[in-house]
């Protein structure tokens, strides 16, 4: 196929969950519920860590910058599928899709990378107690979301760039809720072997590469705890790590799920179902995760609503 009018492209049609009329109410009232839970949830989380100085701690610095991350995650994609809905359109432009793709290839990536330090940092507190604070001094930590940044920014724009080399003919649909990378380089009508090439040595390298670290920290964090001689002590380590933890298992859980699923799923309405487990079902319940298994925070929350 000819590569047609590739230059003059000016939107994609983003066909999202169902065309049904009557389901569109309902979409709207559930995802823009979810979309504010969130936003109010994650922020909940980033003004009780500022205001409350007992947790003015590496763990909570690690944890307010995810909550930012979530915020910035389902916002990329959710105000967009909500205005889609209320009129009545499909329509993204060219630059919007790409913009979307770039910003949600970046908070994705800074979500996994954020994980991986707070995996580190559970790894020094267990392993090492004693040089804890030494070792995890304001100047590391500020390093290590710093270095999360600039890789998932480089990464999202080695993406974003490679995805405007491509042409694009007449066929724009994508069967999604948002210009989701793959999706958008499969309608391409030129050739896509090296993004398919860079898109899977990233997803190899990030992915994986983060995955092993995660394992790695909670291997010596497993053979530590498995050390010490009470059970109380023994839970109160073990206490510590648990909802980063659940974290981890739901994102990364239901991300491999999703696109091992949506590898295998023919139904593209139900590919874009199941990826909202991850964009949207993940950061509503990282709040209430570290919230609910966490004194600190209960107690950083009760006060700031008290406001002392």
């Amino acid at each position: 196929m000819e590569p047609g009018n590739d230059t003059r492209i000016s939107e994609f049609l983003l066909l999202g969950f169902s065309e049904e009329p009557e389901l569109q109410p309902f979409l709207f009232g559930l995802f823009l519920s979810m979309y504010l839970i969130t936003v109010f949830g994650n922020l909940l989380i980033i003004l009780a860590t500022m205001s409350d100085s007992h947790l003015h701690m590496p763990m909570y610095f690690f944890l307010s910058n995810l909550s930012f991350s979530d915020i910035c995650f389902t916002s990329t994609t959710i105000p967009k599928m909500l205005v889609n809905i209320q009129t009545q359109s499909k329509a993204i432009t060219y630059e919007g899709c790409i913009t979307q793709m770039h910003f949600f290839i970046l908070f994705v990536g800074l979500e996994v990378f954020l994980l991986t330090v707070m995996a580190y940092d559970r790894f020094v507190a267990i392993c090492h107690p004693l040089h804890y604070t030494v070792i995890m001094n304001l100047q590391l930590c500020v390093l290590l979301v710093l270095v999360s940044w600039m890789m998932s920014v480089l990464h999202s724009l080695l993406q974003s760039l490679m995805v405007l080399l491509l042409s694009f003919c007449t066929d724009l649909e994508i069967p999604h809720f948002f210009c989701e990378l793959n999706q958008v380089v499969h309608l391409a009508c030129s050739d896509t072997f090296l993004n398919d090439l860079v898109i899977y040595f990233a997803a190899g390298l990030l992915g994986g590469g983060t995955l092993c670290g995660i394992i790695y920290s909670y291997s010596k964090i497993v053979s530590t705890i498995r050390g010490i001689s009470s059970a109380q002590g023994k839970y109160k380590a073990f206490s510590t790590c648990a909802s980063h933890l659940s974290v981890v298992s739901l994102f990364y859980g239901t991300s491999l799920g999703v696109y091992l699923s949506s590898a295998a799923a023919q139904n593209s309405h139900s590919s874009a179902a199941a990826s909202v487990m991850y964009t949207v079902v993940t950061p509503i319940l990282n709040p209430f995760i570290y919230s609910l298994r966490n004194k600190d925070i209960k107690r950083a929350l009760r006060r700031f609503f008290r406001g002392n």
